[in-house]
């Protein structure tokens, strides 16, 4: 049973976090600079169940080679001999866009830190289905910067709403269900028995 194994619905469909794409990273690859697979999979379980204005897709790639696409993600992270690059507001649906530069950290905490203010920023101040690209050419690319990367106050006040927001947010819907949480929507129905007509 997929539920019983860990594994979470909703990362197709909801408009939240969808699966984080990786490459294999430097555990598998003779490329690569930092543990991007092991990083993704700590972003998708630190932020799943997060919902947010509209599907949020992020990748990792464990160099500049940029094998899981990073530049094209609502958020990305490219890494590097030096840390981490971490890049935002890319499309590659009906409208296809390279990301924006958010800028470069050192170590893989930094990183989350800020992805998860960012994502946060978001939250609050995107509209009802519009992507991250759209939100940050409406804000502005510069004003995002200067909360996230250059305003420490800020950023650690979004991370925090967000920790504190996921209290409340990490609950699998299907393992709600499977537990009978719903059952009595599936109760049948009565059986109704009718008069005999006269003859």
């Amino acid at each position: 049973d997929l539920g019983q194994a860990g594994f979470v619905s909703g990362h197709a469909y909801a408009k939240g976090l969808r699966t984080v794409k990786t490459c294999v990273g430097s555990d598998w690859c003779r490329f690569g600079t930092q543990d991007s697979t092991g990083f993704g999979v700590r972003i998708e379980k630190f932020m799943w169940g997060s919902w947010t204005p509209a599907k949020v897709k992020m990748a990792v790639s464990g160099c500049p080679r940029n094998c899981a696409e990073a530049t094209c993600k609502d958020v990305g992270v490219i890494c590097v001999d030096s840390g981490f690059e971490i890049h935002f507001a890319g499309a590659a649906g009906l409208d296809i866009k390279g990301t924006e530069v958010l800028g470069l950290v050192k170590t893989e905490d930094e990183a989350l830190e800020h992805i998860v203010a960012l994502t946060q920023m978001y939250r609050e101040q995107g509209r009802y289905l519009e992507r991250i690209y759209k939100w940050a050419k409406r804000i502005g690319i510069a004003e995002i910067k200067r909360q996230i990367m250059d305003d420490g106050e800020k950023r650690k006040a979004y991370f925090d709403r967000f920790v504190f927001s996921q209290k409340f947010a990490q609950v699998d819907p299907w393992s709600e269900r499977v537990s009978g949480k719903d059952k009595h929507e599936f109760r049948p129905m009565a059986s109704v028995g009718f008069a005999q007509a006269a003859e």
